[in-house]
């Protein structure tokens, strides 16, 4: 063999030499080639093994072996010579250069590199590299598998255990519990124990509401509340909760609680002896609703006048087993009473029952709506007492005005203008007056009595078909004119225009107008919507959204058309360019504002306050669909609702004036033809020169009975 190979060589070597004491080593199989394959794989075994450093070869002369050194590949067509390039290059200790593989053709060129400078390359000596045994490297060593090795661990710290809910302060806990809704506090209770016990603690509940969820929650669950949270609870109401019907003597709920101060039994069916028991052992209560309820009697009223000193309200409208004789007892044991509503209770004739509620005087607010016992003798003697002393020059009772501030008399059929005279003059405090359907009501009286309420804000006069135009007149010019918030005229057939204009224009903190079924029309809606734009201020923020500030109601008013509901809707969404001229600057001594005149601004101002119509049922919807875009800040379009809307109103005028429409109109010529045809021969007939007098009047038939 001319050329021995490196492979056998080593394994040459590696068979004389005798065993030394190393791990046993596997062999690798090589595969043996021959020809020109085996030619190849010396040249790149021998251009790649460090071990030809050791050869002691002539430098070629091609290469430079000194100062900076430069690379390029070994070609094929010197091999002695680029060999000991190769090996020269190499054993030098200053040399930088870089060698690639060989090429398998020998016209293949060198790979020119780029020269370094001397500044930037730097020495590296190659004997300190280590080479590498080809005994080692031809067999692989028998070690163990990379994932038999076992992993050490880092020793991790153990972790003390933390229960987030167990070590949180009670206080912490109940604040958190408090934002929950009662059905979530309910539904989180059947988590744990500790949850369970956390989430009945009395101290969550000291206001217990029923009334928006009475009916999704069980039974059991909230008679567990109640028992569980009975001492804490302050406000407790059970309004509509009909699921306790046979369980409140279950788990001792009628005596769970003993510290509550407002109790509402409102629309529940419970027995007297319950509700006998829950009055009895709760002596703090100020504020009882036992309205609607047939287990309240007058008996219950006895408890509550023996075991509540503190009541200050009390209802029991609704009540048929409760009259005058238990609120009797009521009045005289609780001097502290100043709300009393028993609305559809009997014995309000009693006149000694009046005079203890005249000398008492306490009452603020006082509901008798359809209270039929009522009667002007009755509400003489609540208003100026029965025996009081009478001043000869004005022919009234001299009595101290009353501190009635709220008063409901709605229904009260009873009560005619004689018993309403009594009243003026004698509520100077009052606040809200209802006297919805009381019939026999006149002008006068109502007029004198509106005077002498300066503090008046809510005046309902539903259906009172007697008044006229002159009450409103008389209300706009009153002293209450300012403060009044709400005013309701439905059903006041004979009030239109001529008295509500000038409420309009005089009362301008109004909140709330009722006046459907009346005779109001377009001029009222224009002058509310007036009213409401030049008592509010304008922003010139146009994502700021505007509030409702008037509620009106027009509905069912035969002259109310859609022009006027158009002009409502064109003030809602209206957006008023206003120019602005800048400030000019204070400084003398500034030139340049001096010399440049201040240009004028286009500001947009947008509406704050707008109005919520109530209208005709086939307006609502697009009122509604307006309201919501205004509401919304989106005035472009609402702008172009309301002006579509108009197009198909127009529109819709339009093409009636040859259809149906048409056909109406020359039917009511006809029929104004006919009545004016009619007058002219009355005229002629009693010998009058009428315009139509001697002339032929065209016969006219009935017609047809069923058409």
């Amino acid at each position: 063999m001319a050329q021995a190979s490196v492979e056998s060589v080593v394994l040459e070597t590696t068979a004389a030499e005798p065993p030394v004491s190393v791990s046993p080593a596997v062999p690798i199989q090589i595969e043996k080639v021959k020809g020109k394959k085996r030619f190849i794989q010396s040249l790149q075994r021998m251009s790649s093994s460090p071990s030809l450093a050791k050869l002691g070869r002539t430098p070629s002369s091609n290469y430079r072996t000194g100062g900076r050194a430069s690379a390029s590949c070994i070609s094929l067509s010197s091999g002695s010579a680029s060999y000991a390039s190769y090996g020269n290059s190499l054993a030098s200790e200053l040399s930088i250069g870089y060698s690639t593989a060989p090429t398998s053709a020998a016209t293949t060129p060198g790979i020119p590199f780029p020269s370094f400078d001397e500044k930037i390359a730097r020495s590296r000596y190659l004997g300190s590299v280590p080479v590498p045994d080809f005994r080692t490297t031809t067999r692989i060593v028998e070690e163990e598998d990379y994932f038999s090795i076992p992993v050490q661990k880092a020793a991790q710290r153990s972790k003390s255990s933390f229960n987030f809910w167990k070590d949180l302060p009670s206080e912490l806990a109940m604040d958190i519990l408090s934002y929950l809704d009662p059905r979530e506090v309910v539904r989180c209770s059947a988590v744990s124990k500790q949850w369970h016990s956390r989430c009945f603690d009395g101290q969550l509940w000291s206001i217990l509401d029923t009334s928006d969820f009475y009916r999704d929650i069980p039974a059991n669950a909230l008679i567990n509340i109640v028992t569980s949270a009975g001492p804490f609870v302050r406000d407790l109401n059970l309004r509509g909760c009909v699921q306790l019907r046979e369980q409140w003597y279950e788990k001792g709920l009628s005596g769970a609680c003993s510290n509550l101060e407002n109790f509402s039994l409102e629309g529940c069916r419970i027995e007297k002896t319950a509700i006998h028991c829950f009055l009895s052992q709760n002596q703090k209560l100020v504020d009882i609703n036992l309205s609607g309820l047939a287990g309240a009697t007058n008996s219950a009223m006895k408890v509550i006048a023996e075991n509540c000193p503190k009541l200050e309200r009390l209802n029991v409208s609704w009540c048929n087993n409760v009259d005058t004789r238990g609120l009797r007892k009521v009045v005289e044991a609780c001097p502290n009473l100043r709300d009393l509503r028993a609305g559809e209770v009997h014995g309000w004739d009693d006149v000694d029952f009046m005079q203890i509620l005249f000398e008492r005087n306490s009452l603020e607010r006082l509901i008798l709506m359809n209270c039929d016992s009522l009667n002007d003798e009755s509400l003489a003697v609540l208003m100026e007492g029965q025996d009081s002393e009478m001043d000869y020059l004005t022919g009234r009772r001299i009595a101290p005005a009353r501190k009635l501030k709220h008063l409901d008399l709605t229904r009260c059929r009873g009560i005619g203008f004689r018993g309403l005279e009594k009243c003026v003059d004698r509520l100077p405090e009052m606040a809200g007056l209802q006297l919805n359907k009381c019939h026999g009501i006149t002008d006068d009286v109502l007029t004198s009595m509106l005077n002498g309420m300066p503090k008046l804000t809510h005046l309902d006069l539903e259906e009172l078909t007697e008044l006229s135009n002159a009450v409103l007149q008389s209300l706009a010019v009153a002293p209450c004119a300012k403060g009044l918030r709400h005013i309701t005229i439905s059903y006041c057939e004979n009030l239109g225009d001529a008295g509500m204009l000038p409420i309009l224009k005089n009362c301008t903190n109004l909140e709330s107008l009722d006046m459907d079924n009346t005779r109001v029309s377009d001029l009222s809606l224009a002058e509310a919507a007036a009213m409401v734009r030049a008592r509010t201020a304008r922003t010139t923020q146009p994502k700021q959204k505007p509030a409702v500030g008037l509620r009106l109601a027009a509905y069912d008013c035969q002259n109310v058309t859609w022009t006027g509901i158009r002009e409502v809707l064109s003030r809602n969404a209206e957006v008023i360019r206003k120019t602005v001229k800048p400030e000019q600057s204070s400084n003398p001594n500034d030139t340049t504002a001096a010399s440049a005149s201040p240009q004028p601004q286009t500001v947009r101002t947008y509406p704050t306050k707008i109005i919520q119509l109530k209208c005709f049922y086939n307006y609502q919807p697009t009122v509604e669909e307006h309201t919501k875009r205004v509401l919304r800040a989106d005035f472009s379009a609402a702008t172009r609702l309301e002006r579509k809307w108009a197009e198909f109103m127009i529109a819709q005028e339009e093409a009636g004036a040859s259809g149906a429409g048409a056909r109406r109109r020359r039917r009511r010529a006809r029929e104004a033809q006919m009545m004016h045809a009619d007058e002219e021969d009355g005229g002629a007939n009693g010998g009058g020169a009428g315009v139509g007098g001697g002339r032929r009047r065209r016969a006219r038939s009935g017609g047809c009975t069923v058409m």
